[in-house]
């Protein structure tokens, strides 16, 4: 990207970071803050938006045609979510190692050739002062996701989204390094600071590239983390050690904190405070005055803790605003949105975090993880992280049921039953209308309705009755349409074609 184009790209972003990122007006005062961004409607507009996570190697393996052809008569999809850049397994390559193949694709697993990156060309010219130079994925040879997909997609009137994460792989990137966040220790880390120019400078270098270079219909884009508090807490639903790395305190995050009047050093005196406190209650009985009341006084103690959670969480939403400001300044038409990470349904902290009013102002829509399927064995592994920490006054089945009501989720089964069963689709249409409720119905709510992602042995495993009863679920409590997540890759066909039939059923 050249120095002007740059500048004239920071300016038009301007709005939209200001908008996301964390002043301290309330959300409601945005009703009376000026004119809104522009947004775009989909490109079918009156039809229920039906589009699907699918990745680079489905069509290498099974050709671009055939895959469309399977995508639109058993899934009735007509929205393609491109997985275009990535360094995870989520979202790109096969099925993942020790989990059984799907009835297509190539019947064996990618293991010792998965390497991940951007799956389709990248124009040098975009990237002239980019970090990252070297990114294209080698794992399906030549084959461009983009310029092979797209034009093909449509024909048959087929929306295409470029679908791209938060996921990098140090291994794989010379120079990440310098844009590594920086924990509360002073080591580096693997992650990417979000508040590091240059890695800001990259991510709009990528999104001038896809809009400019395919005539895509949006872009999608995911950040799976979140700050220091909650991971010290181990407040997710993926697995815990308690050596979580609290960060980012690299020069530009502890100048932002300065920038805010937050006494950089008290904070990251807080988090040692809270990582100890975390560690000595996951071990062992923990302090004389219980758990939830040693956080409580930590909190009050070091209230910058609070503090730096919140910059790094507007940091994350700030991206968000720099890129629909990027796309929305090259062609206003290409809609923008977000994948809602699955934490927001387990953990209230998160999900306080996730202001729909707030991010509705950067986004043309929200992709809201509602995998009810996959969702009771996170759910459950959520409550066993936050029952050693925050939480080891209580029993795991209390506090599971404090979350079911925190959370709103009546009848949903007990901490025993959980990952076997999995969340219900009534789970899915409460979500649902919350988050429709949240935007106020101003932009589409699109929910991420799990097939076939892969649980543990013994774990709830997806069925076509599940899928059906989930997308029903999702566009009866009002949502404009689903998004089948999380690869095609992964998905049986049978639970595929289930989605098909909720679509048809519902004559949407």
């Amino acid at each position: 990207m050249s120095p002007s184009r740059r500048r004239f790209l920071r300016d038009v972003t301007g709005a939209s970071v200001a908008v996301l990122g964390g002043g301290t007006r309330s959300s409601h005062a945005a009703e009376d803050s000026g004119p809104e961004p522009a947004r775009s409607a989909p490109a079918q507009a009156g039809k229920k938006f039906i589009a699907i996570q699918v990745g680079a190697v489905s069509f290498a393996d099974e050709g671009v045609e055939k895959v469309l052809d399977v995508l639109q008569e058993r899934g009735r999809v007509n929205a393609l979510m491109l997985a275009v850049f990535t360094y995870g397994r989520g979202i790109a390559g096969r099925q993942i190692p020790r989990q059984p193949l799907p009835d297509h694709g190539a019947q064996a697993y990618d293991t010792s050739t998965f390497h991940g990156g951007s799956y389709t060309a990248v124009h040098p010219q975009f990237f002239q002062s980019s970090i990252f130079q070297d990114f294209r994925a080698p794992d399906v040879g030549a084959f461009d996701l983009l310029a092979e997909v797209v034009p093909k997609a449509k024909a048959r009137g087929m929306a295409s989204y470029c679908w791209f994460e938060d996921v990098y792989n140090p291994q794989y990137l010379a120079g990440f390094e310098q844009v590594a966040e920086v924990d509360v220790h002073g080591r580096r880390t693997n992650e990417a600071c979000l508040n590091h120019p240059a890695l800001r400078n990259f991510l709009r270098s990528l999104v001038e590239d896809f809009v400019k270079s395919h005539e895509v219909d949006g872009v999608m884009w995911g950040s799976e983390r979140q700050g220091p508090l909650n991971n010290a807490l181990g407040a997710r639903h993926g697995g815990f050690s308690g050596q979580e790395s609290l960060t980012c305190f690299c020069e530009n995050c502890r100048k932002k904190g300065r920038e805010r009047g937050i006494a950089v050093e008290r904070a990251r005196e807080g988090l040692i405070e809270l990582e100890q406190l975390a560690r000595a209650t996951r071990s062992g009985p923990g302090p004389a005055d219980g758990a939830f009341v040693s956080f409580w006084r930590l909190l009050l103690n070091y209230p910058e803790i609070l503090a730096w959670e919140k910059l790094w969480t507007d940091s994350q939403h700030e991206i968000y605003g720099e890129i629909f400001g990027t796309v929305k300044a090259i062609n206003p038409r290409v809609r923008v949105g977000w994948h809602i990470w699955h934490n927001n349904s387990f953990s209230p902290f998160y999900r306080a975090e996730q202001d729909y009013w707030k991010l509705r102002q950067a986004s043309d829509f929200l992709k809201v993880v509602m995998y009810n399927n996959c969702g009771g064995p996170r759910l459950a592994q959520y409550v066993k992280n936050v029952q050693c920490t925050l939480f080891h006054d209580a029993t795991p089945s209390e506090v599971l049921e404090l979350h079911y009501r925190v959370l709103g989720y009546s009848g949903e089964t007990s901490i025993e039953k959980l990952p076997a069963t999995g969340l219900s689709a009534d789970y899915v249409a409460r979500e649902t209308a919350r988050a429709v409720a949240g935007v106020r119905g101003e932009i589409p709510i699109y929910p991420g309705i799990d097939i076939d992602i892969p649980t543990g042995s013994g774990e709830k495993k997806t069925q076509p009755g599940d899928v059906k009863a989930a997308v029903k679920a999702a566009l009866g409590a009002g949502a404009q349409g689903v998004v089948l997540s999380r690869k095609y890759s992964e998905m049986r066909l049978a639970n595929l074609a289930a989605a098909g039939e909720a679509v048809q059923e519902m004559g949407v």
